[in-house]
């Protein structure tokens, strides 16, 4: 099961970045209904396939730094990294299906 944690600074961002090989941001708030109904199915999506993995939260509203450093100003957006460089960057209209054909050749590369 992979952790799920919101993060609320730029500094803690770039030290997970530094520290973690996978990483999946997801850029939300909680008025956004889309942005609600997509992270449990973004969060099974990695339970079942990509358990290496580490989901992290952002709330739009509350980070603005870190949004602005990673252009991330539609909600919800999902930003993957792979060895601290962002590798997949998907906005608003995000299916499961597409995510996960995204993540899973980088994954398996560094993986398998």
């Amino acid at each position: 099961m992979n952790k799920s944690k919101s993060i609320n600074s730029l500094e803690e961002l770039e030290e997970i970045l530094k520290s973690e090989i996978a990483v999946l941001l997801y850029f939300n708030t909680i008025s956004c209904n889309v942005g609600e109904a997509l992270e449990p199915k973004v969060k099974n999506l990695l339970n079942t396939y990509f358990q290496k993995i580490n989901f992290y939260t952002i709330d739009l509203n509350f980070s603005s730094e870190i949004a602005a450093k990673y252009s991330a100003f539609v909600e919800p957006t999902i930003l993957v990294f792979f060895e601290g460089k962002e590798t997949i960057r998907k906005s608003r209209n995000i299916g499961i299906y597409e995510l996960q054909e995204a993540i899973e050749r980088p994954y398996k590369l560094i993986f398998e």
